[in-house]
């Protein structure tokens, strides 16, 4: 293998050099070293006034209240034309039609057309791994740095938007020592609204119900996707992601554990000691109150500072500020936070573009080598309880002979070119002696030509780990998200890896054009999508997910229903009705007789259900299918566990395995084992493996994921947990377009029964976004304290172990941002001496 690299990964060097000619020039010396005594933040501003200030545009002060998109893209271009410091552009368009405006600030000569091209290159060349790392340094010294400032991802959260304006107008006309020491060091990417549909509507989500801080990875979003484009033209050392949380105190790192192995360490040493530390210095000579080491972890690769840290070894950061305190405070302390940040690497410049390809050179060597970065605890009083395995890894396999599962591969490889990832194809047979496929013990393997070959040689080693290891290794059970994310898992394909050194024969693999994973349905049905709720988290996420799925994806024109709907008589002229999470209870009282009557009849005459989670439990309460429910003892915060897949058309391109997403969620069984599409293997069987933290899963083992009710002439379709999660679950989503489009057999007429209410299932918790604390039986006084100190009101379950569950009621299903306590759960426990066995928070 060490002969072949130079002809897989070319050296550089030679343009390398030819850049930093260019750059030289591009990039004149820059000022005299700004004096120590220049205060970032203390430093009284001097204005050219050039620019127009915000209030002559807008007609108020940034901070006397909350800008509308059309304002904030009203002031950015005004800011635009005034000033040669600033270029903008458009980086995406929402669903809703709206633009995602960004700016670019600096000196003149960095933010022209050619200046701008100067610094892609350059920092093309430092993220190249061959660059030698004198030329690395030259490069650095006459390079600006490339720091991104973002808000209002979340639409409902609105002051990092304000303030990023405010850190654009400064920079664009501030005259001063310390907007000087930025401008001098480096080009600002400005993108005050991630999420304008949402800011719109005062909604947390986009205008498909997606909370696009989860969306990273899989970028199903416009909002996304275009922006992580702009992050590869233009990679940042620095990703501020301004968001706001409950109460009034400001979150900023040191983030809280678990942070995920692949990290680079300069890089959370960035967060945590370069910025953090000058954030807290300044929180605390001011008297503002702040928290960190809470909360908000980097494990989960959906984040706007998982992805930019692990993606583009960038430091990157949440901030959050209390939403309860005024709009003039939040804009002010979010302002301050940004500029205290960038001028903390605007004084460092230097060391950090170094220290940056630094890393890209470092990864590509433990690739090279096998080596995968193990966890570490970053905070006192955690323990680590899952290690990163002790094998090596040097290369990932994805086969790519399976043409019912061509478009999962190419997806998967999309998603990896499209992070800069250098992906190859076998150009002949190799034999893998140590070949780990996934969820299977080594062994000896040969792969055929055509196989796709992802070395980790290469700078994105991190992210290659990050996104095909066929586990996350959580090692510390407290959750602000889900745990499993594997690519290759998610999309359900066949692949491996292997640490041998191996004689490889590949050629670069063609750039992937868009695909559509997993197919449309084969037919054409008129479908109708049953919402359960129009409020409920779940069911405006989970029914957003679908809509995404139908309008985008698949082209399938559905007719939006309620429960009132099917009672009305809406359903005749369908096909078919998908049913997603939500609260089934609520949901079959509004049903009422007349619409489980209706339903049941519909299903009789040769409808077909198809529903899941609480859509699923709803079939049930409706009296359409027989399966029952209980509710889970284990604690899965958000896991990918492998399922068995009996043959039918249900399967059809899928497989004898799939990769089921689970959350808590309850667990179905059919009346009668010939309905089972999907079931979960025993635990401890060969077939048994879950991807993601887990505890208590055996429950699990052999009961279903899947089941297929004939009823009358119709078919009931019924899915234990979400198949369609954030719409990346692709392999599971391949049976919800089975279930939406192949033809069914009528089942034999002892089944094909008109169904009755059968007893009624368990009794489900109706509790929306719930806080779990899973603690010893020992600590359960401890921790019921902690709770009543809140105010809480919880249930007690049995839990693995012996230990005790303590499920707090969320009754308004408030995330963790804009809960009033859940934020502080975490540290009161460590304070009245618990240690949980999982603390799973409401996603936020």
């Amino acid at each position: 293998m060490l002969k072949r690299l130079p002809a897989i990964l070319p050296v550089v060097t030679a343009l390398a050099f030819a850049l930093t000619t260019g750059v030289a020039d591009a990039h004149p010396s820059p000022r005299p070293t700004t004096p120590p005594a220049c205060d970032p933040a203390g430093t009284a501003p001097v204005y050219l006034n050039k620019v127009p200030a915000p209030a002559s545009v807008l007609g108020f002060d940034l901070g006397s209240r909350e800008v509308t998109s059309a304002e904030s893209d009203t002031l950015l271009t005004a800011i635009d034309r005034a000033t040669d410091r600033v270029v903008s552009g458009t980086l995406a368009t929402t669903a809703q039609g709206r633009p995602l405006k960004y700016a670019i600030v600096g000196r003149p000569g960095n933010v022209t057309k050619s200046g701008l091209a100067a610094v892609e290159k350059s920092i093309k060349a430092l993220r190249e791994p061959l660059t030698p790392s004198v030329l690395a340094s030259l490069i650095a010294a006459h390079t600006p740095a490339v720091l991104w400032v973002t808000g209002n991802v979340h639409g409902n959260e609105e002051s990092g938007a304000d303030a990023a304006l405010k850190t654009l107008y400064d920079l664009s006309d501030r005259d001063d020592c310390a907007a000087r020491r930025i401008l001098d060091n480096a080009i600002v990417v400005v993108l005050p609204v991630q999420n304008p549909d949402g800011r719109e509507a005062d909604d947390r989500r986009n205008a498909y119900g997606f909370d696009m801080n989860r969306d990273w990875f899989a970028r199903t979003q416009p909002e996304t996707d275009g922006k992580l484009e702009m992050l590869r033209k233009y990679p940042p050392q620095v990703y501020i992601d301004a968001h706001e949380q409950g109460g009034t105190a400001y979150f900023f790192p040191p983030n809280a554990d678990p942070i995920h192995h692949e990290i680079a360490e300069p890089a959370y040493s960035w967060i945590s000691d370069l910025y953090g530390q000058a954030m807290i210095d300044e929180f605390t000579k001011r008297g503002i109150p702040f928290t960190n080491r809470d909360v908000y972890d980097l494990l989960y690769m959906g984040y706007g500072d998982t992805v930019p840290t692990t993606g583009f070894n960038a430091a990157g950061m949440t901030f959050e500020k209390g939403g309860s305190s005024p709009i003039a405070t939040r804009t002010a302390e979010q302002a301050l936070t940004q500029w205290v940040t960038l001028s903390a690497a605007a004084a460092n410049k230097k060391n950090i573009l170094t220290t940056w390809h630094g890393m890209y050179a470092d990864a590509f060597r433990q690739g090279l080598a096998g080596q995968l970065e193990p966890n570490q605890i970053y905070n006192p009083g955690n323990e680590i309880i899952t290690q990163v395995p002790d094998r090596k890894i040097r290369h990932y396999f994805l086969r790519a002979d399976d043409p019912a599962k061509k478009a999962a591969v190419t997806s998967i490889v999309r998603r990896l070119q499209r992070m800069d990832v250098k992906v190859f194809t076998l150009a002949k047979s190799l034999t893998v002696p140590d070949f780990k496929e996934y969820g299977r013990a080594p062994g000896r393997a040969t792969l055929p030509k055509g196989t796709y070959w992802i070395p980790m040689a290469q700078g994105q080693k991190h992210w290659i780990q990050a996104m095909l290891g066929e586990d996350s290794y959580t090692p510390f059970p407290y959750f602000y998200d889900v745990t499993a994310w594997s690519l290759p898992l998610l999309a359900n394909v066949s692949g491996g890896s292997s640490g041998a050194l191996l004689p490889v024969l590949g050629a670069p693999a063609k750039d992937v054009a868009p695909v559509v994973s997993p197919p449309a349905p084969a037919a054409g049905p008129k479908v109708g999508v049953l919402r359960l709720s129009a409020t409920s988290s779940s069911a405006v996420e989970s029914t957003g997910w679908l809509r995404h799925r139908l309008d985008r994806d698949w082209k399938l024109p559905y007719t939006l229903l309620s429960p009132a709907d099917v009672a009305a008589g809406k359903l005749a002229g369908l096909d078919v009705v998908l049913a997603p999470a939500g609260p089934a209870a609520s949901a079959n009282t509004a049903l009422g007789q007349a619409g489980r009557d209706a339903l049941r009849a519909w299903v009789s005459d040769g409808g077909r259900y198809v529903g899941w989670s609480g859509g699923a439990q709803l079939a049930s309460l409706a009296g359409i299918s027989t399966a029952t429910f209980t509710s889970p003892t284990s604690d899965v915060p958000g896991s990918l566990i492998r399922v068995n897949v009996a043959k039918g058309p249900l399967s059809a391109g899928v497989g004898s395995t799939a990769w089921q997403f689970y959350a808590y969620d309850a667990l179905m069984r059919a009346s009668d084992p010939a309905q089972v599409v999907a079931s979960y293997p025993a635990a401890g069987s060969a077939d048994w493996f879950v991807s993601g933290f887990q505890l208590g899963a055996e429950e699990l083992g052999g009961t279903a994921a899947a089941l297929d009710e004939p009823l009358g002439g119709g078919h009931v379709v019924l899915f234990a947990a979400e198949p369609n999660f954030r719409a990346f679950t692709d392999g599971t989503s391949r049976i919800l377009t089975n279930a939406i489009g192949a033809a069914l057999p009528a089942g034999p007429a002892a089944r094909a029964r008109a169904a009755s209410p059968s007893a009624a299932p368990v009794a489900l918790p109706p509790l929306e976004s719930p806080i779990r604390v899973t603690a010893a039986a020992a600590d359960k006084a401890k921790v019921a304290e902690v709770l009543a100190g809140f105010g809480a009101r919880w249930t007690e379950e049995a839990a693995p172990g012996g230990a005790v569950r303590l499920v707090v009621d969320n009754p308004e299903g408030l995330g963790v941002h804009e809960h009033p306590w859940a934020s502080l759960l975490p540290s009161a426990l460590r304070a009245a001496g618990v240690r949980p066995m999982a603390v799973v928070l409401p996603q936020g």
